[in-house]
C-alpha cells in the first residue's frame, strides 16, 4: 500500500505496533463521543483492528511530518455493491482538532481513490451534534443531501446526522 504525502501528513497503513498511539484517540470518550465503534478500554485491545486495518488498501493512519506522531486514522472504503459511492471517514486525537489536519487527510484520501480506484462518486455523514466534521467536509467539497441518523456498530446508540455527497469529474 503506498504512502500518502500531503504538505503536513504522511498517511501510511496501520501497524499492530501503533496501538499505543491509536488509544490516544480511540480510547477518548470525547474523540468516539459520536464514532461507530465503541469506546476502547486498553491499547491493546485495538491490535485486532489495527491488524485487519494493515491488510487493507482502503485505511490510513495519518503521521505529522513535523515530529512523526499518529495523530489519527481514516479511509475511504468501498461500497457494498459495485456502482454504490464510497464513504469517507477519519478520526483524529482531540488535541489534533481544529488544526485542518481532517481536512488535508480526507483530500488526499479521495485524490488516491480517484487516482487508484477510478472512484468519482463518495458519502460522507456527521452526528447532527458535531458540526466541526461537517465543515471537514464542506471543505472537501461535499454537498449537504438529506437528514438522517446512524447507529453504533452494537447498536446501542443512534445519533440523527447530516449526509453528504461528492461527485468528482
Amino acid at each position: 500500500m503506498p504512502v500518502l504525502e500531503t504538505p503536513r501528513l504522511l498517511l501510511r497503513p496501520l501497524q499492530p505496533d501503533d496501538a499505543e498511539a491509536a488509544f490516544r484517540w480511540c480510547g477518548d470518550p470525547a474523540v468516539n463521543r459520536y464514532m461507530r465503534y465503541a469506546l476502547y478500554q486498553r491499547a491493546e485491545d485495538i491490535i485486532p483492528w489495527l491488524e485487519e486495518a494493515a491488510a487493507s488498501p482502503y485505511e490510513f493512519g495519518f503521521v505529522r511530518r513535523a515530529d512523526g506522531l499518529l495523530i489519527g486514522s481514516g479511509g475511504v472504503t468501498p461500497g457494498d455493491a459495485e456502482n454504490e459511492p464510497w464513504e469517507l471517514g477519519y478520526n483524529l486525537r482531540r488535541d489534533c482538532w481544529g488544526h485542518g489536519y481532517a481536512t488535508e487527510a480526507a483530500m488526499a484520501m479521495l485524490d488516491y481513490a480517484r487516482k487508484t480506484f477510478g472512484i468519482r462518486d463518495f458519502i460522507a455523514y456527521h452526528a447532527k451534534a458535531n458540526p466541526a466534521s461537517g465543515r471537514v467536509m464542506e471543505k472537501c467539497g461535499f454537498l449537504y443531501q438529506h437528514d438522517g441518523e446512524y447507529s453504533r456498530f452494537d447498536g446501542s446508540e443512534t445519533f440523527p446526522a447530516r449526509f453528504y455527497t461528492l461527485r468528482i469529474n
